[in-house]
């Protein structure tokens, strides 16, 4: 399953199935789906390295969110999104209570395919300064900081290098990297989100796999 260019673990666990030489279940991979606000959600449970060889994805846990509704443009489908990804994200952040988060946006601004990540950025609340500056007015918000760690062709620094380098610096409890998906199948393309707790390398969806992060 390798060589299969898709980054999402929903996708890949579905061809794994379909293959021939996987018609029996692999040890060590999990599926389940709930309703969130009236949005599919799929989780793909990869606990075991069998599993993680099969599938070609690191273990972990994946979350897939299917924003049909916001493609049709559904009535009220935005907010309902909105609402969904934060309660499914909220469980990965628990662990770390309400110390600060770095948010760093992955990808080429100037390539529109790749520029989602640089545009989380730009609509980043960021509010660790605040927080630090006047606790009185602001602390009851998160420390939040954000960059947009663009791409070695743009700045001749690996995304990876940027990232490890704020983090030395500002000492942030986790990190949130936001980058654009390389999905196999046309159905999925701009309604799918997903979230995992395994890291993410820049490039992989596509062939060109960089530093990973």
């Amino acid at each position: 399953m390798n060589n299969l260019r898709t980054d999402l673990a929903l996708e890949a666990n579905e061809l794994l199935r379909s293959s021939t030489k996987f018609s029996t279940n692999v040890q060590g991979i999990g599926e389940e789906e709930h309703l969130r606000d009236g949005i599919r959600v799929t989780t793909v449970t990869i606990s075991s390295p069998e599993g993680a060889q099969a599938v070609g994805k690191p273990e972990g846990r994946y979350v897939t969110l299917s924003l049909d509704g916001v493609q049709r443009r559904e009535n009220e489908a935005f907010p309902r999104t909105v609402r969904a990804i934060a309660e499914e994200l909220s469980p990965f952040l628990r662990p770390f209570g309400d110390k600060c988060v770095l948010v760093a946006g992955l990808g080429n601004r100037l390539i529109t395919p790749d520029a989602l990540g640089p545009g989380i950025h730009r609509n980043i609340l960021v509010t660790r300064h605040l927080v630090a500056q006047m606790p009185e007015q602001f602390g009851y918000l998160r420390p939040v900081a954000s960059l947009a760690a663009e791409v070695l062709g743009n700045t001749g620094i690996e995304s990876g290098e940027v990232v490890k380098s704020v983090c030395r610096s500002i000492r942030p409890a986790c990190v949130i990297a936001v980058d654009a998906l390389a999905a196999r199948s046309m159905d999925r393309l701009c309604r799918t989100v997903q979230i995992s707790d395994t890291g993410i390398t820049p490039g992989s969806g596509v062939g060109n796999a960089r530093a990973a992060l």
